[in-house]
């Protein structure tokens, strides 16, 4: 076992809001509620009777926030905390502006209200009215106001970049800009003060980098603030309940102004890192871009101790406007150079300028920042900092003092090599719909129909290519449309819109298209969760029939409510004239709708799939007995299950014909749209339990016992550790699990974890520093080719550019092999991962001496029964190895603090270190045999005896008669090659799945056996079919409709499958519609084409031969599925055989 680094501390997961001295982890959410946690303390401790109230509306980088609350709501309400999520973000500011005037009422209960807004970037621009009211308004003495903004500088998760500074500052609001979740506490506590002391509200930055990441925090002591004597104000400053229109409104302000100065004249909050009179050359650094600064200063070996010799000091803003004139121009004052860093618009520098020239002689002899002197671009404005983007700027600027240094080749060094970014072809991972989502079917469209789609999951139907185009800001959706289309004909188009967006404002949107007279039909999603933030509830009573009601309200006159369980509504519930339809009927109902002008409303309700999950795991939702299944000998491989469903639990699935599908039974959320595929190797389990997997009875003390300690890194530098992952499997608990464990070590550690639209299986990575002590960690993100270690929990996202940029020879790397499907497996039924390829990819940077790799999926569900331990195998396999600088105590204890299955991911980490270090320990319960590849003997063989059993031995010796005489006929050097490729396409057209066939496959006694060794209990069998002689029904697209046959259809099928000897003769009922016809044309078209390649081998180039031969494979399909793709590989071979 390895020595702890430090001193082990006890810690349990409430200490995080429980201590109020020493060190706890805190993510930035988590410090945004200690904000009001503390404030309530603190007011007790004076005496105060005081209460808090928050209120806003959820949206990344602060989509987490009404969760925590929720989390911590006892601790919360013993400290007269009161939350509110409010229906949407302006509604939310009045209501603080509501807490602030309680006091106004001489029977309130209370001293004053401490209030907390917060709403991300977008939410910020649509409150400014209210936002700016309530600061003009004021706050009360007691009470206090901090306004979150959740800015996404780099557009991360949101339409667009947001830097909420200059709004603030537009409404005379000052604006507190935090570094780091450490300084979210006390300047959250400096913001109030501030507040009750001026009557202004304060605007605090929460940036995506600060809010989403968590780290070891040193808990401020409470401060004493000073509060100078200010002149009289006639009225005060504080909050009065309205204001007449008039200029005194501005007046006050500047006199509230005036108050936020003296504040922070006698409280700073800007500091001098290291405070020397003398400096000759100064930086002004803020927010986020002080931490980028830090370690652009440690990359070029400028610590505190050469920076204190050679003159650089470092001035820190903490209030971002109004700048603290006095200390900030006594900083800069005589200095030679100074060098201001912002991320985004320079506004500190502005104001220093400004200040430049009303205090002439408090200047620098030169200042540079989104300029050099010359006006050339220095710091850009766009994008986010990184350190090392700063290096060369720094580098350049202190060049000119210190040319001694060399720091622009210490800088060229460090930046001249660029990012290796992989981009492997075949799949990405893109952020796409949950398994079994309603968003699936709902955001289908009618051929020749046109969407828009609405904010949160919906903007994901734009890249599924269902001809769904860009979107409005939140409430506008359908808006643009109403104008555009008094100018192209008054053209149709279907609106997506999700209840919770509705209920936001999206119903004035609607209300809006009426009164344009407008021709659209609004497709709202009643999914009954806010699914893109964390699947909270709608803020508010929002129901099906609400909507119904409120649309007919509005005006709209033909209403349709379509649901996947349209028996559970009561019809007297909605207006007059609403059609109830199955959501079998959306396409049907929706070419109906878009032939009425005028507004229409199709309301579509199916319960959010991961919502459904929950629920179901705990005991709140019925969790059906009832399972789709794949046959996969009659599966064609067609996708139109996927087509049908866009579900990514219908995965591929390789076997010795080829590639089919399958249902993955674990991720399957039991949508069952998957049936409407036109394929008839679907059955449903009706009445079933998952049969329970025999698991090993392994031990983590024996799997580990002496295994050898791991030579971890010393930490002489920050540590950067990359984890890279698919978002919603669980990958973020792993940085959570390292950095608590360095947390308890007293090590300093940072995660920081992007989630927005990655958490619906996208890209997630989590960037992790640690470090011997807190102050050494700087920023929380690792900068290009920066990664020491990368724990490669998924090879696409690993071999990817996001991921790669980080990686440099050298970076030791633990990859999962495991095929995890992507969005193009749906949309593309022949993509492929190609992980062999990635992780050579991965290793050609980092170097084949450096990566290890396993498949952690295919171990956790052989060993443990669930892929989802795969990730905690992988951090086990990465520990051992020694990627993960922590001790195994701390980890242990880390996994315990989780709280979570902690026995099983005790063992998944044992599991992983035996991987790792003694794989033997585990060779009788897995291994990762790879079967060989099959001669061309073995796969006619194969494919002989399959026809042998499908017809007759005479039938199966004319296949392998005719593939002889081409061996025999092609040149010997390509023989093999094109006989193979031969050999699958004539066995496939030969093996054409009639009625026969597809009997004797669904009744085969292999099949039963399948079925009865992935679940339990008396279950029945339902096929879902659509046989061609009984298609008396067709869909609004003219295909035939499946129907459901009982269990009384087993005795059928294996009574047809006696059948097969007629297939051949005139008594063979099935012969003669239309797709047996084909089946027949199919097979003598191609059988034909063979026999002219034999004739005449050479007459055609070998590739165009191989694709000739290769084509009938695209024959894949039932119907019209398959009459389509004849039509087009018959279309193809013609073109070829003229070439």
């Amino acid at each position: 076992m390895t020595e702890l680094s430090h001193a082990f501390q006890t810690y349990q997961l409430e200490d995080r809001y429980a201590r109020t001295e020493g060190r706890v982890f805190l993510t930035g959410t988590q410090a945004l509620a200690r904000i009001m946690l503390d404030q309530s303390r603190r007011d007790r401790a004076a005496g105060l009777n005081t209460a808090g109230f928050v209120s806003g509306y959820r949206g990344s980088p602060l989509g987490g926030v009404d969760l925590e609350f929720w989390r911590a709501r006892n601790r919360m309400s013993e400290a007269g905390i009161t939350f509110m999520p409010a229906v949407n973000e302006d509604l939310g500011a009045t209501a603080v502006l509501g807490a602030q005037q309680a006091i106004l009422d001489p029977d309130c209960a209370v001293e004053g209200v401490f209030s907390m807004w917060y709403g991300k970037g977008p939410g910020v621009d649509r409150s400014g009215d209210a936002l700016k009211h309530g600061n003009a308004y004021g706050s009360s003495p007691k009470g206090g106001v901090l306004v979150v903004a959740g800015d996404d500088h780099g557009c991360v998760s949101s339409s667009m970049p947001h830097q909420s500074d200059v709004a603030f500052m537009s409404w005379f609001m000052p604006v507190l800009n935090p570094a780091d979740v450490g300084e979210y506490l006390s300047f959250g506590e400096y913001g109030i003060a501030l507040s009750r002391y001026s009557g202004t509200w304060v605007g605090f930055k929460a940036v995506s980098e600060t809010v989403e990441s968590g780290r070891s925090v040193e808990l401020p002591k409470d401060r004493t603030f000073t509060l100078p004597d200010l002149p009289d104000y006639p009225g005060g400053l504080h909050i009065r309940s309205s204001d007449l229109p008039s200029p005194e409104i501005e007046t006050r302000i500047r006199a509230k102004l005036q108050a936020v100065r003296a504040f922070a004249e006698a409280n700073p909050i800007d500091r001098r890192i290291y405070d020397l009179p003398e400096a000759r050359f100064g930086i002004v650094t803020t927010g986020k871009g002080h931490l980028d600064l830090m370690e652009a200063l440690r990359l070029l070996d400028l610590d505190e101790d050469a920076c204190r010799s050679l003159g650089i000091d470092i001035y820190k803003v903490g209030m971002v406007w109004p700048l603290a004139r006095a200390e900030a121009l006594r900083f800069v004052n005589g200095k030679e150079e100074v060098l201001v860093i912002e991320e985004k618009r320079g506004i500190i520098e502005s104001q220093f300028k400004e200040y430049f020239y009303d205090w002439p002689g408090d200047k620098p002899k030169k200042m540079v920042g989104k300029y050099h002197a010359a006006g050339e671009p220095l710091i850009p404005w766009v994008g986010e900092l990184s350190p090392l983007m700063l290096v060369p700027v720094v580098a350049e600027r202190l060049d000119r003092f210190f040319p001694e240094l060399n720091l622009r080749d210490k800088a060229r060094a460090l930046t001249e090599q660029p990012p290796n970014l992989l981009n492997i072809p075949g799949a990405t991972r893109t952020p796409y719909f949950c398994s079994g989502c309603p968003h699936n079917t709902s955001t289908k469209v009618p051929e020749g129909s046109t969407a828009n789609s609405g904010i949160g999951c919906h903007v994901m139907a734009s890249w599924m290519g269902r001809d769904t185009a860009g979107y409005a800001q939140m409430g506008g959706e359908g808006v643009p449309h109403l104008v555009a289309s008094k100018y192209n004909g008054g053209k149709h188009v279907f609106q997506n819109l999700g209840e919770g967006t509705w209920y936001h404002s999206g119903s004035l949107a609607i209300r809006q298209a009426v009164a344009a007279s407008a021709n659209i039909t609004f497709k709202v999603l009643y999914n009954d969760a806010v699914a893109m933030t964390g699947g909270q509830p709608v803020d508010g009573p929002v129901s099906v029939a609400g909507i119904a009601q409120a649309g007919r309200a509005e005006g709209v006159e033909r209403i349709a409510l379509i649901s996947d369980d349209i028996g559970k509504f009561t019809r007297s519930d909605f207006p007059a004239g609403t059609s109830f339809h199955d959501r079998a009927d959306l396409d049907l109902v929706q070419r109906e709708l878009r032939e009425i002008k005028g507004v229409t409303l199709l309301i579509y309700e199916q319960t959010c799939a991961t919502e459904k999950r929950r629920r179901r795991k705990r005991g709140k939702m019925e969790d059906p007995k009832r399972f789709a299944y794949i046959n996969d000998l009659v599966c064609e491989g067609c996708g139109d299950c996927s087509v049908e469903s866009n579900c990514l639990s219908v995965e591929p699935k390789e076997t010795p014909f080829g590639r089919k599908r399958k249902i993955n039974l674990s991720s399957c959320n039991k949508d069952f749209s998957c049936l409407n595929g036109f394929c008839p190797s679907f059955v449903t389990i009706e009445g079933a339990t998952r049969r329970k997997k025999e698991l090993c009875d392994l031990d983590a003390q024996q799997l580990t016992a002496d295994l050898p300690a791991p030579d971890l890194p010393a930490l002489r530098k920050p540590f950067d550790l990359l984890v890279t992952g698919v978002g919603g499997t669980g990958v973020v608990t792993v940085g959570a699990l390292i950095t608590m464990a360095a947390h308890l070590e007293g090590k300093g550690a940072s995660v920081l974890d992007f989630t927005g639209f990655a958490q619906k299986f996208g890209t997630v990575l989590s960037y992790i520093r640690l470090a011997k002590s807190p102050d050494e960690v700087h920023q929380v993100r690792t900068d290009l080719s920066a990664a020491d270690a990368v724990i490669a929990c998924d090879a696409v996202v690993s071999s990817a550019p996001k991921a790669s940029a980080h990686y440099r020879e050298g970076s030791r790397v633990a990859l999962n092999l495991a095929e995890m499907p992507t969005g193009d497996i749906v949309l593309r039924r022949d993509a492929t991962l190609d992980i062999p390829a990635r992780a050579r990819a991965v290793a050609s940077v980092v170097g084949t001496e450096n990566i290890t790799a396993l498949n952690a999926n295919a171990i956790a569900e052989t060993l443990l029964g669930d892929a989802v331990l795969a990730n905690v195998i992988m951090l086990g396999f990465s520990w051992q190895q020694g990627l993960v600088p922590v001790s195994l105590t701390a980890l242990q204890q880390a996994i315990v603090l989780n709280g979570v299955a902690i026995e099983k991911n005790q063992l998944a980490f044992a599991i992983g270190r035996a991987m790792a270090a003694a794989p033997d320990r585990l060779k009788s319960h897995y291994s990762e045999d790879t079967p060989e590849e099959e001669t061309l003997e073995q796969l006619i063989d194969r494919r002989a005896a399959f026809l042998t059993s499908y017809q007759n031995a005479a039938y199966a010796k004319s296949y392998t008669e005719r593939l002889n005489r081409l061996h025999t006929a092609l040149p010997a050097d390509q023989a093999d090659a094109l006989t193979a490729t031969a050999a699958r396409s004539l066995f496939k057209l030969m093996a054409y799945k009639d009625e026969f066939e597809v009997a004797r496959l669904m009744s085969a006694d292999s099949f039963r056996a399948e079925l009865d060794r992935e679940f339990d209990g008396d279950f029945t069998v339902k096929y879902h079919m659509a046989p061609p002689l009984l298609n008396f029904k067709t869909d609004a697209r003219g295909r035939p409709v499946k129907r459901a046959l009982g269990a009384w259809m087993t005795p059928v099928l294996s009574l047809l499958a006696k059948g097969k000897t007629f297939r051949q003769s005139p008594l063979n009922p099935f012969a003669y519609h239309a797709e047996a016809r084909m089946h027949r044309e199919l097979r003598e078209w191609f059988q034909n084409m063979v026999d002219d390649i034999i004739a005449y081998p050479t007459l055609v180039s070998t590739e165009t031969l191989e694709q000739i031969l290769k084509a009938p494979m695209e024959i894949r399909g039932y119907g019209p599925v398959r009459e389509e793709a004849a039509i087009k590989v018959k279309a193809k071979v013609e073109m070829l055989r003229k070439h």
